[in-house]
């Protein structure tokens, strides 16, 4: 089963991608696993890719389209794989469809996990963050014992400066605008499946579960 996952961020995709990759026995891809396996194996493209991300500069599509090419060759993409976090826009859509054609492979669906923004801002600027060892936590999802309290090492938890309410706001309009050109275009070809993600976890998950069970019929 090839699969691509999009969201906003917020939206869970990381728990749902892993909870996919597990049930189904394929990969879980994402753009940083990628580049940093092919810059640890050094690659030609690893070492390119490598020279763009030192000097702070966005790889370009046919670097990234290569490494897709070289991570999606791999032995263990032999019975599928998901993608999460490429393609990012409509020219890496088209590169990564070609490419697939040519590995006599398609696409079946791309999931997406939609989540009202208004929540997804509760979501993101909850998160609090331990300084001193790097825990993650959630005002509302995963509170520490003792509020504002890290449990492992007692320092004082803090709010990232990128997950205020102002900076989230902006964060996800970028990403809205980014994003629903792709939308739109996997839905006019067909591969478009959209999941409720303003649930439990576990519910989600056996939504995306029975949706892809119903497709496969």
């Amino acid at each position: 089963m090839n699969l691509i996952l999009m969201g906003l961020p917020g939206a869970g995709k990381g728990t749902q991608a892993e909870k996919i990759s597990n049930k189904y026995n394929i990969p879980h891809i994402s753009t940083g696993d990628m580049f940093r396996l092919a810059i640890k194996e050094g690659t030609d493209l690893g070492i390119k890719a490598k020279e763009f991300m030192d000097q702070g500069d966005l790889v370009p599509d046919e670097v990234t389209i290569g490494i897709v090419e070289e991570r999606l060759g791999k032995d263990d993409c032999q019975n599928g794989f998901l993608l999460d976090g490429f393609p990012r826009t409509i020219a890496q859509a088209e590169a990564l469809q070609a490419l697939l054609t040519n590995m006599d492979e398609d696409i079946d669906y791309v999931l997406h996990v939609d989540v009202p923004e208004e929540q997804l801002v509760k979501r993101l600027t909850g998160r609090r963050i331990c300084p001193t060892c790097g825990s993650t936590y959630h005002v509302m999802y995963n509170a520490p014992k003792e509020e504002g309290i890290c449990d492992k090492d007692g320092s004082e938890l803090i709010q990232r400066k990128d997950d205020t309410s102002e900076t989230v706001k902006t964060r996800l309009n970028v990403n809205i605008k980014q994003t629903k050109p792709l939308l739109d275009f996997y839905q006019e070809k067909g591969y478009l499946v959209s999941i409720n993600g303003d649930k439990d976890i576990d519910v989600v998950f056996q939504d995306i579960q029975a949706k892809l069970e119903k497709l496969a019929l």
